[in-house]
C-alpha cells in the first residue's frame, strides 16, 4: 500500500475552510480513480508538546506509488488537485510514500 499524506495549515477562517473542504473537495477527492480509502483528522490536530499549525490532515490510501501517480494524471485527480489550489493556496503540503508494517 502507498499513502498520500495532506496537512493544511490553520486557515484565516477555518469555517469556511471547512464548508468547502468537506461539500466540494472531499466528493472531488472521493471520485479519484485508485483511492482506497480516504481519512480525515477530527478536531485539533496536535503535537506531543500541544498544538500545532496544521487544521486538518487528510491520509489517502492507493495501492502502490504507480496507483498515486495515475490517479492524480486522471480528469479526477486534476479536478481535485484544481480545487485544492482554491481553498488551500499555498498553506497545504502532500507527502506521498509506500507503506509496510514493522
Amino acid at each position: 500500500m502507498a499513502r498520500m499524506v495532506v496537512t493544511y495549515d490553520m486557515p484565516a477562517n477555518p469555517a469556511a475552510f471547512d464548508k468547502h473542504y468537506f461539500e466540494v473537495h472531499v466528493p472531488l477527492a472521493k471520485k479519484i480513480p485508485g483511492l482506497k480509502k480516504y481519512e480525515v483528522s477530527r478536531g485539533m490536530v496536535a503535537t506531543p508538546a500541544g498544538p500545532s499549525p496544521f487544521h486538518l490532515v487528510a491520509v489517502l490510501h492507493f495501492d502502490d506509488m504507480a496507483a498515486i501517480k495515475a490517479a492524480f494524471a486522471s480528469p479526477e485527480g486534476q479536478a481535485a488537485a484544481a480545487d485544492a489550489a482554491t481553498f488551500s493556496g499555498n498553506r497545504v503540503s502532500m507527502l506521498l510514500f509506500d507503506h509496510a508494517e514493522v
